[in-house]
């Protein structure tokens, strides 16, 4: 492993990618953070001389629900860990007929119908407003779909993001219809939302793997279904993967990287001492006690 995690590619794994391969160097890490645990350990290792740092976001044996998940604590250690760039695989259901199962979707938009899920890192004497009109980095989506080559894939398209754990009603799957969007999951949000607030550029590989209860001519959504295509599904995620990191690096994104520091409301002074320890990692690049 090198000396250094500046720099490292992080990549949440969803729903069947446990594992990445071709890494070198492997080590796990367990880190704690001030807002309890990571889904799992983190693996750290090499690909072709580039840093990664891997999480499966539902933990080892896919134990955890999607409102189970701890994003803060995730994204808070992929942060501590050195990540800049934060790859999110996922599987989602297709909401239009030209997205087929199998086929992956670069998204650029979020619609967040989550109702549960601790959504910022700051409060508690600190505040700041991270924008989020375009929540995923554009250079990090155009490099991630440039690396998906051959493979059927749509560069763009806004990813509905529901509680779950349950599939949608038909009705809502038709409601959703009319709002335009492409995709629907259940683990983007808030998970891209902090990201922006930790200055980790952020993008997704949705995975297409069935079409939503709104198609009438296909059978209802089971896990029986989703898990058929899934493998395949992950196969062409992980080689986009590691094409994306075998090829020249993309220009840092400049709205990810400053969006804590150029919008934070509170004095650095004015911080509570422990929730600047808390955020250490967040506020440590801008800012100093």
């Amino acid at each position: 492993m090198t000396d250094s995690t500046s720099g490292a590619i992080g990549v949440i794994g969803g729903s069947g990618l446990y594992e990445m391969d071709g890494l070198e160097q492997i080590e796990r890490v367990e880190v704690e953070t001030p807002f309890g645990a990571p889904s799992d350990a983190f693996i750290t290792g090499v690909l072709a001389d580039q840093k990664m740092i891997f999480l499966p976001r539902h933990g080892v044996g896919h134990r955890l629900l999607p409102h189970e998940i701890n994003f803060r604590a995730n994204i808070w250690g992929m942060k501590k860990l050195g990540v800049e760039r934060i790859i999110s695989v996922s599987a989602v259901g297709s909401m239009k007929e030209n997205i087929e199962p199998g086929r992956l979707v670069f998204v650029d938009q979020f619609i967040d119908r989550t109702k549960h899920r601790p959504s910022t890192f700051f409060g508690d004497g600190i505040v700041v407003h991270v924008p989020m009109a375009d929540p995923v980095s554009p250079p990090l989506r155009e490099a991630l779909a440039r690396a998906a080559g051959d493979i059927p894939h749509q560069n763009g398209g806004t990813y509905l993001c529901i509680e779950g754990p349950q599939f949608s009603t038909r009705a809502e799957s038709l409601l959703y219809r009319q709002w335009g969007v492409d995709v629907i999951g259940m683990t983007n949000m808030p998970e891209a939302r902090l990201a922006r607030e930790a200055e980790i550029a952020y993008a997704t590989i949705a995975l297409a793997t069935d079409y939503d209860c709104w198609h009438e001519e296909e059978e209802s959504v089971t896990v029986e279904a989703v898990l058929a295509i899934l493998k395949a599904n992950v196969e062409r995620a992980k080689a986009v993967i590691d094409a994306y990191v075998k090829a020249p690096r993309e220009p840092r994104c400049e709205m990810s990287a400053n969006a804590a520091r150029s919008n934070m409301m509170t004095p650095v002074d004015r911080i509570p001492a422990d929730r600047f320890r808390a955020l250490e990692p967040i506020l440590s690049p801008f800012a100093s006690r």
